[in-house]
């Protein structure tokens, strides 16, 4: 009898040819002449939106990731922007990616992983407030986010991020998600936006909140922003397209095996599983941000194919029913022991083709240092390849200290 691993790569691969031959239309195409490649992969964090942690799961999954990068490195100064050459997210992910990529005064990222951490939990009851309270309520909560985000990112842009940064938030004006991008603002300065208005956007809950209006920095482009969890609440997809068509910056990337991606969930609702049948419209919006945070996780899983195990992790959480009332504490150390317990404890989920999702042996801290170990290997890999994997713009005046990966000014002087 075959091997269950067997079974499903035959069916990937009848997958593969269907949807090559058929869907497609590429009966007898030439295949394309052998392209130059890079010895790297491009490295992708991805973070979804709040989730039923506000955020918190994936601010201790970083957290974790990056003591043990500190601690297998040798370099105690290590951030996550040194491992990683794009970030994407959306609502709570998005302020997570926005402190952790944004250049400060030193040149390094405003926030460490920890830090960006303890921001979320002192600050999650202004952040994620559910409830609408009516108009006057959702100004009054809009004025104290923004204040709030002003006082971090004063007037630091899009164009101050360490490497590239995708944030979305959906646009009332045009009925589309809109997607902020350093790559964007580089380029056009109608879309270069300050990061308080970035994040303040995709954080804008319709329900309890409102929309928000933010002009770019030279006021040609006006967004008016509800939720980036409601555009995309998982941002991954979004990243992976935008590497593999950005050859300016990712100029040997062609294929998912030229990937390697980090996906950070924020735990599941369970209001099904509790039983309730009469939500409020925030509910509905959470219930929906996972369903579609899982059929991106399906989709990118049947991308990878086999290369899923070694180049693709979803971390995410099966609900988190008996724990509610203790993730509501205002006390850091219950939040935290809560968010030890189900890293350390709970069995990590992947995605099967055509299967759903099954348990695997890993737990989520199993899983984080597993792949950590593999961030680590890439970038010790990158300091004797002769190609550079990435080749990263850089604004017109730069600040003192560069990005860690290769600059375009940098790859054209050696050419």
């Amino acid at each position: 009898m075959a091997s269950s691993f067997d079974v499903e790569k035959l069916t990937f691969e009848i997958f593969s040819i269907l949807e090559n031959k058929f869907l497609f239309g590429c009966y007898d195409q030439p295949k394309p002449i052998q392209q130059l490649k890079s010895n790297g992969k491009v490295r992708i964090l991805s973070i979804d939106g709040a989730g039923a942690t506000d955020g918190i799961l994936a601010g201790k999954s970083l957290a974790h990731l990056q003591s043990f990068l500190r601690r297998k490195s040798g370099n105690p100064n290590a951030h996550i922007s040194d491992y990683f050459d794009v970030v994407a997210g959306s609502g709570a992910g998005g302020i997570l990616a926005a402190l952790l990529f944004t250049r400060g005064k030193d040149g390094f990222p405003l926030f460490t992983a920890d830090e960006a951490l303890n921001f979320l939990i002192e600050n999650r009851r202004k952040l994620f407030r559910s409830s609408a309270g009516g108009l006057l309520r959702q100004v009054f909560r809009s004025s104290k986010v923004e204040k709030l985000l002003r006082n971090f990112f004063g007037e630091l842009t899009l164009k101050d991020t360490i490497k590239p940064v995708l944030i979305p938030c959906y646009d009332l004006s045009t009925c589309a998600p809109f997607l902020f991008s350093r790559a964007d603002a580089l380029e056009v300065d109608g879309f270069d936006f300050k990061m308080s208005d970035v994040c303040l956007a995709t954080l804008a809950d319709p329900t309890a909140m409102g929309a928000v209006d933010i002009r770019s920095i030279d006021k040609k482009t006006k967004i008016v922003a509800v939720d980036g969890s409601v555009a995309m609440n998982n941002p991954t997809a979004a990243a992976i397209t935008h590497v593999l068509n950005n050859k300016q910056e990712f100029p040997f990337c062609n294929g998912v095996e030229d990937l390697s991606v980090v996906s950070l969930g924020n735990g599941e609702s369970d209001f099904g599983i509790r039983g309730k049948t009469l939500l409020p419209s925030s509910g509905f919006l959470r219930i929906a941000g996972d369903g579609a945070s899982d059929m991106v996780d399906q989709a990118v899983s049947m991308a990878f194919g086999e290369l899923r195990r070694s180049n693709y992790v979803r971390i995410q959480t099966n609900g988190i029913i008996g724990q509610q009332q203790q993730l509501k504490s205002k006390k850091r150390k219950d939040i935290l022991g809560v968010m030890e317990e189900i890293m350390s404890s709970q069995k990590n989920y992947e995605s099967v083709l055509f299967e759903g999702r099954k348990m695997v042996e890993s737990t989520i801290v199993e899983k984080l240092e597993m792949f950590g170990g593999e961030l680590i290997k890439e970038q010790e890999k990158r300091k004797t390849s002769i190609m550079p994997t990435v080749v990263l713009k850089q604004p017109a005046t730069p600040s003192p200290r560069t990005s860690s990966a290769t600059t375009l000014s940098t790859f054209s002087s050696s050419c």
